[in-house]
């Protein structure tokens, strides 16, 4: 089991009213778009909440979301009606971000997989929700000198959202990963809601990592390549630490792993200069339990794990939001 988190059990305090019924944090319903392998959804639950609805359209990861939460999503949000999606209290997404990344043509909204914020604005007029989050790579705060993100902010503004929304890293949640993300967080009443500061208590890399004499000799690479790093890294490690190599062929050394990625993470990061992640370790690095099921291929879980959530700081976003929710909205 992965240890040195404390995952946090569901908030007590006193409730609120949402939609005029007195709601606790375990009666709270929420919905998963683009749900992925469920790393929102595990975060939710964490605080309580109750999954009614999800959505993904990848076949793996289908395979991976119904092997740990016994229910398969369904497909295509752009094919299914808005009016058939139970009624929930939160709406929660990590709409696609190939079109806002650095590592994507950064085409915005004019390509078709950044269409997909229309969905959700499509579905928040529909079920009228009380309350989101979504998530995204943090490229889509200046794409387009920010006319992009304005542009949405003020279409949620619209919808009768008060919103907010800042740019976290997985690193300020304990977490050895640096995977900086924009949270965008919104009610339908001025809750005082804050964003969740910075925790002290970390998790090692060590913690996460599987003992090389347990990992399959596949994940190794060739002494021929051992001997090419050591001519760019002579110094020696007494901890465990990832080994970044970039595009210029220049290699960092960490105590924790840079942003996993869908297809690269597997080539580009190895493990105390000796191997490449397991599926496990890539799936410990974004905040998932031993106990999640692994029944796809390796390559496919690399790719499911590159495209997830980092859990912890989304748990930290979900408890925040909680607390907001437990306190009377702020009158203007």
């Amino acid at each position: 089991m992965i240890r040195g988190y404390n995952f946090a059990m569901p908030l007590k305090g006193k409730s609120s009213k949402m939609k005029n019924i007195q709601k606790t944090p375990q009666t709270f319903t929420f919905i998963d778009l683009f749900a992925g392998i469920g790393g929102i959804r595990t975060a939710f639950e964490r605080v309580g909440a109750r999954c009614v609805f999800s959505s993904e359209w990848d076949e793996d990861c289908k395979l991976t979301y119904q092997a740990n939460f016994g229910e398969i999503p369904q497909g295509d949000i752009t094919k299914i009606n808005s009016d058939s999606i139970p009624d929930h209290d939160i709406l929660t997404g990590g709409f696609p971000c190939q079109s806002f990344s650095i590592i994507g043509k950064r085409l915005g909204v004019s390509d078709p997989r950044g269409t997909m914020f229309w969905e959700i604005e499509k579905i928040l007029k529909a079920k009228k929700p009380y309350a989101f989050l979504l998530e995204n790579v943090k490229q889509l705060t200046t794409i387009d000198g920010g006319d992009t993100f304005r542009t949405m902010l003020k279409i949620l503004k619209d919808l009768g959202y008060y919103t907010h929304w800042k740019v976290l890293n997985a690193l300020d949640f304990g977490w050895p990963q640096k995977r900086e993300r924009v949270i965008i967080v919104g009610f339908q009443k001025n809750h005082p809601f804050k964003f969740p500061d910075k925790l002290y208590i970390k998790t090692k890399l060590e913690d996460l990592l599987e003992s090389d004499e347990k990992v399959d000799k596949k994940h190794f690479i060739s002494d021929h390549i051992k001997e090419k790093l050591k001519e760019k890294v002579k110094e020696t490690y007494n901890y465990a630490t990832i080994w970044h190599e970039n595009k210029s062929g220049n290699i960092g050394v960490h105590e924790y792993s840079c942003a996993l990625r869908a297809n690269a993470s597997y080539n580009y990061l190895l493990v105390n200069g000796r191997r490449r992640l397991t599926p496990r370790e890539n799936l410990r690095l974004m905040g998932f339990p031993d106990i999640f099921k692994i029944v796809v291929s390796d390559s496919a879980i690399r790719k499911q794990a590159g495209n997830s959530v980092a859990v912890p700081m989304i748990q930290g976003v979900a408890e925040q939001m909680m607390v907001a929710l437990n306190q009377e909205p702020i009158k203007i």
